[in-house]
């Protein structure tokens, strides 16, 4: 009899030690899943940004690529209607030419059309959507005009902006820097300076 209750709590123990290893190991190999599950969640976030990333990059080329497009064909369409714009303002275009560009003492810099009189340059910044970064960054590129090309030292230089969008404070910004402000549409019917009539250029 004591044999037998002995062999019963021995197989007793014996169930009970395997049932400990059997829920040991279930809690191990459910953390195990768990890790995994978050590796898995966390390698998936990771791809989600790195895509969302590329994409990003990718919308960012095609737009400045569009916009350098854009501002291609309205130095194109421009060109033609600013010897007649700027004459109506007593300014007496002689020739026109687009994207003049260089580079002096390692700094690059590009204009999008200028025009000249002889005495005069007008040198023109061209945008899709006129912002006031804009305005500021060319107000930068003029004062360094005839530093870039001391050619024209001497001569006086105006500046003028001409957009296809731009909000009225801009609009009213760039005026007051002493700049052309030109709402450009690729129809001669309408492009147009809108300065006031009481502007006076300012000489850079």
């Amino acid at each position: 009899m004591e044999n037998e209750l002995h062999h019963q709590s021995a197989t007793s123990e014996k169930i009970w030690a395997t049932l400990d290893r059997i829920a040991e190991s279930q809690e191990k190999a459910a953390l195990e899943m768990k890790e995994m599950r978050e590796e898995e969640e966390e390698r998936r976030r990771e791809e989600d940004k790195w895509e969302k990333k590329k994409a990003h990059q990718r919308m960012i080329r095609w737009e400045r690529l569009f916009n350098a497009e854009w501002s291609l064909l309205m130095e194109s369409l421009l060109e033609g209607d600013l010897v007649r714009l700027l004459q109506d303002w007593g300014i007496a275009v002689l020739y026109t030419q687009t994207s003049t560009r260089g580079c002096h003492n390692g700094e690059c810099y590009e204009f999008s059309i200028l025009a000249e009189t002889g005495d005069e340059v007008v040198l023109v910044e061209v945008e899709k959507t006129l912002r006031s970064e804009d305005v500021a960054r060319f107000l930068e590129k003029l004062g360094k005009f005839t530093t870039y090309r001391p050619l024209y030292r001497g001569k006086k230089i105006y500046g003028a902006v001409a957009f296809l969008k731009a909000d009225k404070s801009v609009q009213v910004h760039a005026e007051r820097q002493g700049l052309f402000v030109i709402r450009a549409t690729g129809s001669s019917t309408s492009t147009s300076i809108v300065n006031n009539t009481e502007f006076v250029p300012r000489v850079f």
